[in-house]
Parts: structure tokens; sequence; C-alpha cells
């Protein structure tokens, strides 16, 4: 028997871990510019960007909600590279791009947990 917390594969497809995902997701939401440093930001943000694009490659209704729909479109803009902050880019701009990247995977997240997948925090 396995629970949503176990890192598991199905059908070469890797399952979304509700509460891991939750959990990072709390973390960078309560992070503070000015107590963050930008090695730490950067490491974040590629975590960040994996799980939205675990959520991204499951069907939560995109194809008949229109706002589900929408958040789709913001998160393909957000995972751009010509949107990704860089090492050029200010701590503002990164620390900001993690919290927008985190905000919209915690919607996709509840979203996910809603069409059958484990309680969201």
């Amino acid at each position: 028997m396995s629970t949503v917390t176990e890192r598991q594969a199905h059908d070469g497809l890797e399952l979304i871990d509700v509460e891991m995902i939750g959990d990072s997701t709390d973390c960078v939401l309560r992070m503070h510019l000015g107590a963050s440093k930008r090695n730490d930001i950067d490491a974040k943000t590629l975590i960040a960007i994996r799980h939205l694009e675990l959520l991204l490659a499951e069907d939560l209704g995109a194809d008949d909600d229109d706002v589900v729909r929408g958040m789709y479109r913001q998160a393909y803009r957000l995972l751009e590279l010509a949107k990704r902050p860089t090492s050029e880019s200010t701590t503002f701009a990164a620390f900001f791009y993690l919290r927008d990247v985190a905000t919209l995977t915690r919607r996709l997240l509840w979203i996910y947990a809603g069409n059958g997948g484990a309680d969201v925090r």
C-alpha cells in the first residue's frame, strides 16, 4: 500500500506528491524578500518550476473550464525561458517570479486535489 508522500512512477509518469508540493509552496509563500538569499531563491525556483510542470502534465479539466485553461496559459507564459530570471536579474525580480510560480502551482494543486488527489492544506 502506498501513500501520497511516496514518490512513485505509473506507466512511466511521475505521480503527484500532493503533500510535498503543498509543503514546498507553503515554504515559498512564507519567505520574505529581505530575509532570502539569492541562491536560496534560485534553488527554490527550480523546484517550484518542476512542481508546476508536473501539474501541467495532468488532466485538470482545461478543456472544459475557462478558468483552468487561463491558469494553463499563465503557467506556460511563466515557464517561457525568456520570462525566467537570469543571473543578471535583480533579487527582487527573482523573488517575485518564484512567488508567482508557487502561487499558480498551489492553485493548480487545489484543482488536482479536487479532481481526486489527496487533501491540500
